[in-house]
């Protein structure tokens, strides 16, 4: 196998890696694209095309897979139906598509939080689609002391009935994953990672209900750091091509898709998800 390339993106996050075939990993290479997870926590690697199996393969290096639903490690995030047609407003597969365009961290809201992810892009839109990134280790080293005094010791709960709720979407207990029948995790708001040590802001989408606050000061409290954090050069906008294939770190990390014509351009992606250490990632 050729040398792995590294190449750094031009911001606080994100390396392209190429001179590699995800395929065919070796134990070497693999020590390198792990060393590369933990400093740029978003690795890019172009033209993969990979297939599902090798997809699964490869997110297992970075530990267990969380089955979105029993037996089911492979998803995909897509308005495109079995049957060809798109997905509609009003479709709860729609609305659930239309919620990962804002900000947030994959699974914040079960009671074991995401370690990482990686996704596959399969159809691409001719317009719009991305996916950007927002470096939350950053994010939190810009705040002022002062408020990084203010939000120490803060938590707050993750839902995804809240988030969902956030732009008109009404689930039912037991609609799909994440939907569950338990109360909301409390997540400190400043979380540590368990493998390099550096703090990073825990918010996104999914946060709501700081214990302490009333819900208007909460909600002004989390919109005013999540519209700080998420600003350049904290921020990395991919365009996808197909095949492209797209590691990232929930740990320290969050992510949103970018709007598109949902009814008129297919866009599919192939998704594994890593299941957290529990050690760290299960909520209080």
């Amino acid at each position: 196998m050729p040398q792995l390339k590294i190449e750094s993106l031009d911001a606080t996050l994100g390396a392209v890696l190429t001179d590699v075939d995800l395929s065919l990993v070796d134990d070497d290479t693999w020590q390198a694209i792990h060393a590369a997870f933990l400093e740029y926590a978003v690795l890019i690697f172009p033209g993969q095309n990979i297939t599902p199996e090798q997809h699964i393969a490869f997110g297992s290096r970075f530990g267990n897979i969380e089955e979105m639903a029993p037996g089911v490690q492979l998803v995909y995030l897509s308005n495109k139906l079995p049957d060809g047609s798109l997905s509609q407003d009003g479709e709860h597969l729609t609305q659930i598509l239309r919620g990962v365009e804002v900000w947030h961290t994959d699974s914040s809201y079960m009671p074991l939080g995401s370690k990482g992810a990686v996704l596959a892009a399969q159809e691409i839109p001719p317009e719009g689609g991305q996916t950007e990134w927002a470096d939350m280790r950053a994010g939190y080293d810009a705040l002022s002391e002062e408020m990084k005094a203010r939000i120490a010791d803060l938590s707050a709960y993750h839902s995804l009935f809240y988030s969902q709720s956030q732009i008109g979407h009404k689930v039912e207990v037991g609609a799909g994953y994440g939907f569950q029948d338990k109360e909301s995790p409390l997540r400190p708001l400043i979380k540590i990672h368990p493998e390099t040590g550096r703090p990073a802001l825990l918010i996104g989408r999914h946060a709501h209900n700081i214990p302490g606050m009333d819900q208007d000061e909460s909600r002004k409290l989390l919109d005013e750091l999540l519209e700080f954090a998420c600003q350049p050069p904290r921020t990395y906008e991919h365009q996808w091509q197909p095949g492209d294939v797209i590691a990232w770190d929930n740990r320290c990390l969050m992510h949103r898709a970018r709007p598109y014509d949902h009814h008129n351009q297919a866009r599919v992606m192939r998704h594994v998800r890593i299941a957290g250490d529990p050690e760290s990632e299960l909520a209080a």
